[in-house]
């Protein structure tokens, strides 16, 4: 019992100390980082990084570009789980493999493919729509996982007694099928819009000339003089926000 507590010890601070260390930093007085520990603590970066039009413009792309890219998540990874989940046909689980691909690949890989598609092949200017398109792909195979597992835990009993009722097949799924996945597509959601909302290496290859998302302000502002202690802030933001939609989606898996 010692030995798990020690693990489970050992595993948390390797994941949470980094994150304390730019906790800290976020609160030095210095405008540049003179080493550790800091000379001091402060908040005033806070309100620096708050009213810092650059990082809000930037947030707002990012919960644009979240929120647009998960809905289409869920309603194409729904309708691909309901087509392997509840009907047999040829390649049904070559499809499976062929939707869960994209999150196993480098990102760097997905952003040149992506890249390449819009720019050569569409002949598309980069924007935001591009960005969108691109965080859908990846946010798709979350919410195909959810829903997947969702249906196999579902007896087929309710939709066949549905339909032997009279019901349409919308019906059945609006009534009965829907309501029984609402937590798992709910969770999904949380999930790709957190994995969205940090994504920063396919979004680099995908985003337009001057437009930004917090992940990439963040990164570009780091390296810039005397800007360290206000980075790290929006850094602590970033955090926050993004533990919000983990943590209820952890909540709604243990429905």
């Amino acid at each position: 019992r010692n030995l798990l507590r020690l693990g489970v010890f050992i595993t948390l601070a390797f994941i949470y100390v980094p994150l304390l260390v730019i906790l800290i930093y976020s609160m030095s007085p210095g405008e540049t980082l003179q080493g550790w520990p800091p000379d001091g603590l402060t908040l005033s970066w806070f309100p620096k990084a708050i009213q810092d039009q650059a990082a809000r413009d930037a947030l707002l792309n990012s919960l644009k570009v979240g929120v647009v890219a998960t809905a289409l998540a869920l309603v194409l990874g729904t309708l691909a789980s309901l087509a392997v989940s509840r009907h047999r046909f040829f390649g049904r689980e070559s499809i499976t493999f062929l939707v869960l691909i994209p999150i196993a690949l480098p990102g760097i890989v997905t952003g040149i493919a992506l890249n390449a598609t819009f720019t050569q092949i569409l002949d598309l200017k980069l924007t935001l729509f591009t960005v969108i398109v691109a965080h859908a792909t990846f946010c798709i195979v979350i919410v195909f996982n959810n829903a997947s597992a969702r249906l196999r835990r579902m007896s087929t009993s309710l939709e066949d007694a549905s339909a032997d009722l009279g019901a349409t097949p919308w019906m059945t799924f609006r009534r009965v099928t829907l309501p029984n996945m609402r937590s798992a597509l709910v969770a999904g959601g949380l999930l790709a819009f957190a994995l969205s909302f940090d994504e920063i290496v396919v979004t680099n290859f995908t985003i337009g000339a001057g437009e930004k998302t917090l992940p990439i302000y963040i990164f570009e502002t780091l390296f810039r003089p005397n800007q360290p202690g206000k980075v790290y802030a929006v850094a602590v933001i970033a955090i926050l926000l993004s533990m919000i939609p983990v943590y209820l989606a952890t909540r709604l898996t243990k429905n």
